[in-house]
Order: C-alpha cells, then structure tokens, then sequence
C-alpha cells in the first residue's frame, strides 16, 4: 500500500505543479498542441515498455474513453471553463472528484468516502472560491466529470493490459485523434522555444512518467482510495506558486491544506470494517507477481522506469 500511495501522491503532485508550465502554452492550438505532447510521450513510454501488449476489442471502448473525457476532452473543456469562470470556482468544482470516485467505485469503504468529503472541503478552503457566469457552471462540471472518467475507465483495462499498456495506448491514440481533429480546429503551428519546452516537460514528465504513476496507484489502492490524492494537486499547485512569487501564502490556504492532508490521512487508512474485505476490495484485480509490469503486473520495479 505505501507503494501505491507514494505513487499516487507524486502523480498528483506533478500535476499540480505543472500548471505554470500549461500556462506557457497560452495561445497555442489546444487540439494538434496535445497531440504532439501525446506523440512524444508516448515515444517515451514505447522505449521503457519495450514490449507492448496488443488491446482485444473490450479493451478499445474504456481507452478510447480515456482519451476523449479525461484526456482531450478535459483539457479543452478546462480551458473553456475559465473563459467563463474564475479559476477558483473552476478548482472548487473540481474538488468533488474524490467524492465522485468515491461513490462510483464499485467497491467503495466508508473511510475513502469520509475521506473524500474532508479533502473536497479542503479543495474548497485552498481554491477560495469564486464566480461564473454563463455556461461556467456546466463546463465546470464537465471539467470534474473528465477528471473522474480518467480514473474510472482505466480502473479494469489497466488490470488487463498493464499500468505501461494503458498509459502507452492511450497515448498514441490521443496523438491521432489530437491530430485528425486538430487539423480542422485549431490548425497547426510551430512552436516557439519556450512552448517546445513546455511541450517536452509535459510529455515526458507529466504524461509519461506521471500517467504512469497514477496508475499504478490506481491498481494498488483502488479508485475509491487513489482518489484522495487528488486533493494534493491544488496543494502542490499552492507550493508552486508561492515559491514563483506569484501568490501569497495566506492563512486560509494554510487551513485549506491541513484540511486536505487530513482528507488523505483519513481515506487512506484502513479501519476495522474495510480491512475485513481489504483483500477482495483492492487486490482481487491485481496481476500476478510473476508476469512484467508492461504486460500487467504493478510489480514496483517497473515504477522508476516512467
């Protein structure tokens, strides 16, 4: 289990510190913009799982969902969101993930739900808050939603194709489709020097090595648990940006921290009525030791790799 949450928190954590590197893409055509982030990252991800496992056809419809809700469809719906609200409202919305994980789950515990009310809480407290106007409030949601369905339809076929297989083909399927509609929305451009870089540290850290993660956190610890971690995205996003000076440490966001460190502590620990069914909860999915992490197995020696 301490793999899996240390996997999980560093995933959360890169993501969360990444947004300024997103914002250094500002302008850039969103669609052929992450279809070259998902080329690279899946270059990437090709030369540490060196053998690939093929998907059957049960395996398609969850990748494909993957790719257009919580991959291309949620970073374009994100955007649109913050042309209608502010960014905080957009954060707050957001922090009814874990909660949405956690009901959805098909075999959830009481303290991952507990848990996932405290840190959406949390979410709340560190966001401040915020307003919309117009359809704000739905492409927030549909922000949330695309974050959840990234879980979610990856929770049976990582079990399939392995957390590599997953983060591999999901990759080069957004990279064509990313393309395919790119074309015709948004058109191509080349990027300049410091678009490439952000290109490039998205691909390879937050898309190879932190899809990879995220995963294996996933397999590990169940969707319902994993979900938790989630709350340090903004946590880690707070760290970033007090460390770039660009916003100030205040006292509620100090309180909306410990909020979410507590949401984490409490959805990640086992009490007496979930370790009754701990085994069947979480690890009944997971592959045999024997077999490589890239046709399946969450084998920790396969986690550096990413």
């Amino acid at each position: 289990m301490k793999l899996g949450v240390a996997a999980g928190a560093t995933a959360a954590t890169i993501v969360g510190a990444s947004v300024p590197i997103t914002g250094m893409l500002e302008g850039y055509p969103v669609l052929t913009g992450q279809a070259m982030r998902y080329a690279l990252g899946a270059a990437v991800l090709l030369l540490v799982a060196r053998r690939l496992p093929m998907p059957s056809w049960r395996d398609v419809p969850p990748l494909l969902g993957v790719v257009i809700t919580g991959m291309l469809g949620f970073n374009a719906v994100l955007i649109a969101a913050q042309q209608y609200a502010e960014p905080g409202f957009v954060a707050a919305v957001m922090g009814g993930s874990p909660v949405a994980l956690a009901l959805l789950s098909r075999k959830r515990t009481t303290s991952a739900l507990v848990g996932a009310v405290v840190v959406a809480a949390g979410i709340v407290l560190l966001s401040g808050g915020g307003s919309w106007h117009g359809p704000g409030l739905a492409l927030a949601l549909l922000t949330m939603a695309g974050e959840v369905c990234f879980t979610l339809f990856a929770v049976g076929v990582v079990r399939r194709l392995g957390v590599l297989g997953v983060a591999t083909w999901t990759c080069i399927l957004a990279t064509v489709i990313g393309a395919v509609l790119g074309t015709f929305v948004g058109g191509w451009q080349v990027p300049t020097p410091r678009q490439g870089f952000s290109l490039a540290l998205l691909a390879v850290v937050v898309t190879a090595l932190a899809f990879g993660l995220w995963y294996f956190a996933v397999n590990r610890l169940g969707s319902d648990r994993a979900g938790v971690l989630i709350g340090l995205m903004p946590v880690s996003g707070l760290a970033t940006s007090v460390l770039l000076g660009v916003q100030e440490l205040s006292l509620m966001s100090v309180l909306g921290v410990t909020t979410v460190a507590l949401g984490c502590v409490i959805g990640l620990r086992r009490g007496a009525h979930d370790a009754e069914g701990a085994h069947h909860t979480h690890d009944s999915g997971r592959v045999p030791p024997k077999s490589t992490i890239a046709n399946g197995s969450d084998a920790p020696a396969g986690v550096v790799a990413p």
